[in-house]
């Protein structure tokens, strides 16, 4: 197990950058913290490139052989980590994600919140979803905030990453899936019809909605009831109640 005192130590460097998208995508690489993810992220399958322990920091857990572990003065990690009372471990992965597949999908059109980005994605995982498309604008899935909301869920689900969203929509058209634009002058939501077995659900921009192209590939457009003062509803909680009523009746 290799010491490392300096917050100047190349390495340290190399893992401090992984707070930015610039530096997360320049490296392929992403840091998560705190023991629940880092036990997750071992047991991912996913590549795990190093685990880094505080100092004063005894890990509960056997860390497999062949990951390589450094211990770090508590100045060298604080710099590492985001969180302002980090835990005393963390761990640095590659940012390869399992091939998006199945029935059960969501999409994102420029959700830039990372909180919410990451409840959807944690809320997703608990519905029973298969996988999650996030478009070009969307909060970046490696952030520290989308990490922490995700809850460990990053690690069970797929994600797929178009640069093109709408192209995307109508391939999955093409194959038959049904496309579910949550908007606010779309039909009710609770009394839909033809919904198929295999379906995209898209969840828009907090402020601004799906976008008009997005939209021009939906197979339904759909709003969920205002009974009360309210117009409209947080982006991750809209989400939640669709997925759940989605998964109930599928």
């Amino acid at each position: 197990m290799e010491m490392i005192s300096s917050a100047k130590n190349p390495r340290v460097l190399s893992w401090k950058s992984l707070q930015d998208r610039k530096g997360r995508e320049a490296s392929g690489a992403f840091l998560v913290e705190g023991l629940r993810m880092v036990r997750e992220a071992l047991g991912s399958g996913l590549e795990v490139q190093a685990v880094l322990l505080r100092e004063d920091y005894v890990p509960s857990f056997r860390i497999p052989d062949g990951v390589p572990v450094y211990m770090l003065s508590e100045h060298a990690f604080s710099a590492v980590t985001d969180t302002r009372t980090p835990q005393g471990i963390a761990a640095v992965l590659s940012r390869r994600t399992l091939p998006l597949e199945g029935r059960r999908l969501l999409a994102l059109d420029a959700v830039q919140d990372p909180g919410n980005v990451g409840t959807i994605i944690r809320t997703a995982d608990a519905a029973g979803f298969d996988g999650v498309i996030l478009g070009p604008e969307c909060a970046d899935l490696y952030s520290p905030k989308v990490l922490r909301s995700t809850m460990g869920s990053i690690f069970r689900m797929r994600f797929s990453f178009p640069e093109n969203l709408p192209a995307a929509l109508a391939g999955f058209r093409s194959l038959g899936y049904s496309v579910l634009s949550s908007q606010l002058d779309g039909e009710p939501f609770f009394e839909r019809k033809d919904v198929s077995d295999a379906f995209v659900l898209i969840i828009g921009n907090e402020g601004n909605g799906i976008s008009a192209a997005v939209q021009a590939e939906a197979t339904h457009r759909l709003r969920l009831p205002m009974r009360g003062g309210a117009e409209s509803l947080n982006a991750a909680v809209a989400a939640g109640i669709m997925m759940y009523d989605l998964m109930r009746n599928s």
